[in-house]
């Protein structure tokens, strides 16, 4: 019974040290690049160029090139491209919902 109650701690030990490893980013993919961070004005759902109130980013706009769709044709966020190349996505309605780093 010793054995098999060490042999499930270490099995647990084992299982917590690979997922914790895993979780590790490069520092140029990481949030805390501030390239990608929400706090970089480019970023922002406050900067034109991000909002929904922008045309070019409207679900009205059919015209729009940056939507992101579902497989049924829902539109569910919008894409833009900062200058520095981070793709941030929002929402419909301006809230971002996650990045892409540069390929720089």
């Amino acid at each position: 019974m010793k054995y098999l109650i060490g042999l499930v701690l270490v099995t647990q030990f084992g299982l917590f040290i690979q997922n914790v490893s895993a979780q590790v980013a490069p520092f140029n993919a990481s949030i805390y690049n501030f390239e990608n961070s929400p706090n970089n004005f480019n970023n922002s759902p406050y900067n034109f160029n991000n909002s929904p109130y922008n045309f070019n980013n409207s679900p009205n706009n059919f015209n729009a090139t940056n939507g992101v769709y579902d497989n049924k044709g829902n539109r569910l966020a919008y894409q833009v491209t900062t200058p520095t190349g981070v793709t941030n996505y929002f929402d419909n309605n301006g809230n971002r919902i996650g990045y892409t780093p540069s390929k720089r």
